[in-house]
């Protein structure tokens, strides 16, 4: 795509996702954090003991993760790396999810949902904004150096 054919302006549904992005994983890793083990069980569907798995931890970075994409919605242009962060926190906590719980939990259809729809589902739209966020960040640096000349 031709830099000159750019719209430089950063679209507010993008913020929105963020916001939304990051308020969910949150929400989410705050069950983690103080419901753990109710959960965990409930996600296993009764079965196995589960005393051990580290919900907590789990749900403290979870956390840190969403409050991460949720900064990041303020200034999504300058903060970009911020986004990319955010993206490295979901890919972590999918793994996490997928070799420390999933084991554990048995697959089922509540591990499956929460790996898919509160995991790897945001990946794409957090990498569409972070794309397009990088895209606006080149043009406007573009432009500051067109305007020195």
């Amino acid at each position: 795509m031709d830099q000159n054919t750019i719209n430089p302006t950063f679209p507010m549904h993008f913020r929105g996702l963020l916001l939304l992005a990051g308020m969910y994983t949150i929400a989410w890793s705050a069950f983690y954090k103080w419901f753990g083990p109710q959960l965990l069980q409930w996600m296993a569907m009764g079965n196995g003991d589960l005393a051990g798995l580290p919900s907590s931890y789990f749900g403290t970075f979870g956390i840190v993760v969403g409050l991460v994409v949720f900064v990041s919605a303020f200034y999504p242009v300058s903060w970009v790396w911020l986004i990319l962060a955010g993206i490295t926190g979901k890919i972590i906590t999918a793994i996490w999810f997928t070799l420390g719980f999933a084991p554990d939990l048995s697959w089922n259809k509540r591990s499956i949902f929460h790996l898919v729809f509160n995991e790897l589902v945001w990946l794409v739209p957090l990498i569409l904004i972070f794309l397009r966020s990088l895209q606006v960040k080149n043009y406007l640096n573009e432009q500051d150096e067109l305007e020195k000349k």
